[in-house]
Parts: structure tokens; C-alpha cells; sequence
């Protein structure tokens, strides 16, 4: 099912979540592990499969020169995709991205998902690597998400790069990234709002958010979106601040708000920030339902224990 028909069949709020592959050389057990905490507890309509585009890296020659490298340290998105499509019966949605993608190598892992009977996608540009951003060789390039998703529903309705006779049209359901603190690129959430626009005009069905740990944010962006015409889904992302680090690490590599209240708990009693992280969440849950949310999407990535938690309080079970 796609992901939009899950959520107009749906009674009540619907739980999600977000993994990554495992690293290069690293076991699929990893994940099945994980998952299978997820569904003994929880059985999500749809599990997110992060892709992570290559890096460019240099390394150091036996001879002392150095070389730069182009490396995925996490590849293996597509295979992991199909391989909860066949153990759990769980729908897949695979992240695709313009940095690391030209516009035909997406439009072939495109195939690949039709071909696997996947057809639910998120569209995102990807964090800008500048001038070092490794592409394909050849072929043009998806500048941002707007575009990407443009392409996605081209070939719904069956317009290929190339002009094929005969041409079938997928059937994918494109979800994209919304930014209730807005994107740090932004140089204000409005405008960032009017972005988003642009990816739901091009076509995407539904929004998931970044992670945020402040509820009013999320309201007044939903509202925001709603007052631009927005009226897809709009799906709030949570993550579960689980360590002391994450007081520095979240807000420097996501661009997001602690609130002072989680901070200042966490400073004054750290060894038990798992469970103030725990119970925060439980409250934004809790929150988040009565406020009418369609789902909620979590970002687990390898431990989902700290989620299930919030879950089994959150809705009883």
C-alpha cells in the first residue's frame, strides 16, 4: 500500500519509524534485530530506509601521495528495502536523493523499486556538499527535491528521460522533508514554507518533518502550511534524546531547539538522560495526539528500545 493509503485508512495515529543500513561490511542482522523488537511491540504500515550518497575522502598512498576516494559508507538501501518488503510484509519507503544521483541513475534505482514492487519514496536534495559533491558520471543533475519529485511524477505518468515507445508509467507515492524550525539554509520559515509549496505543487503526497523536541513549533508550522495551501498529510518526526551528548550534537548537525526545561534536566541529573529523554517524549506523543496528528515517525536509526518505550506509554500497548 502507499504510504497516503495507509493514513486514509487509519482509525487512529499511525507509528512509523526511520532506520539506516548497516556499514560497509556490517551484517543485515543488525536490522532484523532491531525490527524485530519493532513488530513484536508495534507493527508499522511503513518502515523509512535512509540513503547515504557517497564521500568523498582522501587517503594516503603506500608511496606517500595522496588520493581522493569516493566511498558509500552505508550502501544498500534498495537491498534492505526489499528485503522488510519479503520478511515482514511491511511497506518499504526508500530515501532518494539528488546529491550523489544523476537524474539517470535515479531514474534507474526508480525502476529497480517498480520492478520490486515498491512504490513509496521519500524525495530529499541531501546535505550540500559543495564543489566535492560526488555525482555519477555523466548525465544531468536533480538541483533540488522540487525537481526530483518532478521527475518521480513524470515517470507516473510514463515520460522517461528518454522518449520509449510504449513507456509504462510507475505508480510511486513521493513523500518529502518539512522543517518545523525551518531548513538552516532558510533565511526565514516562511520562505522556507513557500519551498515546501513548491515540492508539494510538483507533486509530493505527504510531508514528514525533521525531529523537534518543542510541540508548538510543529502546530504553528502545520498551521503556517495550511494558511500557504498546503494540504497534504504533514507527519511530525520525533527522536528520543537519549544521551548527554546530544544536548551539543543534535542541535549542531540538525539545526533544531532544546527546549530549556529537557535541557536543563538533563544537566542536572545526566546519568539518567535516557529517561528524561524517554519521558519528554512520552508528553510530546501524548500531545501530538490530542492535537489531531495522522502519525507519528520516529527516528530510531539502530536502538529502538527508547521509542518502543514512549510507544507502549503513549498507546497502551
Amino acid at each position: 500500500m502507499k504510504v497516503t493509503e495507509h493514513y486514509d485508512r487509519a482509525s487512529e495515529p499511525l507509528i512509523s519509524f526511520e532506520i539506516i543500513p548497516p556499514k560497509r561490511g556490517g551484517s543485515i542482522k543488525t536490522v532484523f534485530d532491531a525490527l524485530d523488537k519493532v513488530v513484536s511491540t508495534v507493527k508499522p504500515p511503513f518502515i523509512d530506509v535512509t540513503y547515504h550518497a557517497p564521500e568523498v575522502q582522501v587517503e594516503e598512498q603506500s608511496d606517500g601521495t595522496l588520493k581522493k576516494v569516493v566511498r558509500r559508507k552505508r550502501p544498500g538501501t534498495i537491498g534492505l528495502c526489499a528485503a522488510i518488503l519479503h520478511r515482514y510484509g511491511i511497506d518499504p519507503v526508500p530515501h532518494l536523493l539528488c546529491g550523489g544521483f544523476s537524474r539517470e541513475s535515479a531514474e534507474d534505482a526508480l525502476i529497480e523499486l517498480n520492478y520490486l514492487g515498491i512504490h513509496n519514496v521519500l524525495a530529499l536534495r541531501g546535505d550540500d556538499h559543495g564543489s566535492e559533491a560526488p555525482y555519477p558520471v555523466g548525465g544531468s543533475k536533480n538541483r533540488y527535491a522540487s525537481d526530483l519529485v518532478a521527475q518521480i511524477q513524470d515517470m507516473n505518468q510514463g515520460n522517461y528521460l528518454e522518449k520509449l515507445a510504449h513507456a509504462e508509467p510507475t505508480d510511486f507515492c513521493v513523500g518529502v522533508a518539512g522543517y518545523p524550525e525551518k531548513h538552516f539554509e532558510a533565511p526565514n520559515l516562511d520562505w522556507d514554507i513557500k519551498k515546501l509549496k513548491e515540492k508539494v505543487d510538483a507533486g509530493a503526497h505527504y510531508v514528514v518533518t525533521q525531529m523537534f523536541f518543542d510541540n508548538s513549533r510543529f502546530f504553528d508550522f502545520v498551521e503556517r502550511c495550511r494558511d500557504q495551501g498546503i494540504t497534504v498529510p504533514i507527519i511530525p518526526g520525533l527522536k528520543i534524546l537519549t544521551t548527554p551528548n546530544h544536548l551539543s550534537s543534535l542541535p549542531k548537525f540538525f539545526h533544531l531547539n532544546i527546549p530549556d526545561a529537557l535541557a536543563n534536566s538533563v544537566e542536572k541529573d545526566p546519568k539518567n538522560t535516557k529517561s528524561i529523554g524517554i519521558e519528554w517524549a512520552q508528553k510530546q506523543c501524548l500531545e501530538l495526539m490530542e492535537g489531531g496528528v495522522p502519525g507519528i515517525h520516529f527516528y530510531v536509526m539502530g536502538d529502538p528500545q527508547p521509542a518502543l518505550d514512549v510507544i507502549r506509554f503513549a498507546t497502551k500497548k
